[in-house]
């Protein structure tokens, strides 16, 4: 993976000033010459045929008039809708794991959510062009923001000790990331890694939130996106994957407008999705409740946003 990286300088002028006794003018501190930006590697067969089907994937749901990005406004959410869609959307989880591995199957989960602030990386393959990171990261920085803004949680883009890791790699460069995960120490289990490794054609990206059994409390997070995907689905796997990593683990057929909905009508986050993740960071929850603990309180706080009442 690429990093930035510091350039130090040396300035002979500082040296010189130093002395009591220099005479004449400094010497012109030189610059040095500018870095290129390294050209990423041309794409194997199997990411061009990658880049080539994820296209015409974008191109389909188009056609089709998903892939949204209004907000959904005109859509209205009565409180009992939008209780019902956050009680299946934040205490149900997509998958669950077996023997045989990460299965698709839905299983009851205590409400779980960040203590700490989220600290987001963003890791590139080499394979994407310098100024494709450059707009990956500004749109997923700007993100961040919104996300902070709607939840009142800390939630900003840094190297500082990173929590929540969004990796943009392409199709060879996801098949090698298995050592890239384990190296992060942070207990990422093999099935996780073999998801990831082995990620499903249909599956344009994915997240992995790792939390304490006891407390509840996610600790850290892997997103994983694919590096194929045209503009925007590549923005609509940073809207999901990134608010999924908050707390927010499943799909529902009946959550419209929402991300949360495997029909893909909707790219960005709308309306709804920014009421449940104000729910989900309201201080009269508390992790580790179950659904039922939490029903009264989501019912009372649909009613408030909904109703427009403080």
């Amino acid at each position: 993976m690429t990093r930035a990286r510091a350039v130090k300088f040396l300035t002979g002028m500082a040296a010189c000033l130093a002395l009591a006794g220099c005479i004449g003018a400094p010497a012109p501190v030189v610059a040095p010459p500018p870095v290129e930006p390294v050209a990423p590697p041309p794409p194997t067969p199997k990411s061009a045929a990658a880049a080539a089907y994820y296209a015409q994937v974008q191109q389909v749901l188009l056609r089709e008039g998903m892939l949204r990005t209004d907000p959904g406004s005109e859509i209205a959410v009565r409180p009992d809708r939008l209780t019902e869609n956050f009680l299946k959307i934040a205490l149900y989880q997509e998958f669950t794991r077996s023997r045989g591995g990460i299965t698709r199957e839905e299983t009851a989960s205590p409400l779980t959510r960040w203590q700490d602030p989220v600290r987001v990386a963003v890791r590139f393959g080499p394979s994407v062009p310098a100024e494709k990171q450059a707009t990956d990261r500004a749109r997923i920085a700007s993100y961040l923001a919104r996300l902070s803004q709607v939840t009142g949680h800390p939630i900003a883009l840094t190297e500082g000790a990173p929590n929540f890791w969004v990796y943009i790699v392409s199709e060879d460069e996801r098949l090698a990331l298995g050592p890239e995960l384990a190296g992060l120490r942070i207990g990422i289990a093999p099935d996780v890694i073999q998801a990831v490794t082995q990620m499903s054609q249909t599956t344009y990206c994915n997240v992995f939130a790792i939390s304490g059994s006891e407390s509840h409390l996610h600790r850290h997070a892997v997103a994983v996106i694919r590096a194929e995907n045209p503009d925007l689905l590549r923005l609509s796997c940073f809207h999901e994957e990134i608010a999924q990593g908050l707390g927010l683990p499943n799909d529902s057929p009946r959550a419209r407008p929402s991300i949360f909905n495997d029909d893909e009508e909707f790219a960005l986050l709308t309306d709804q999705d920014e009421m449940m993740l104000r729910i989900l960071y309201s201080p009269e929850l508390r992790p580790g409740m179950t659904a039922a603990e939490a029903r009264p309180i989501v019912e009372s706080l649909a009613r408030r946003m909904v109703g427009g009442e403080s």
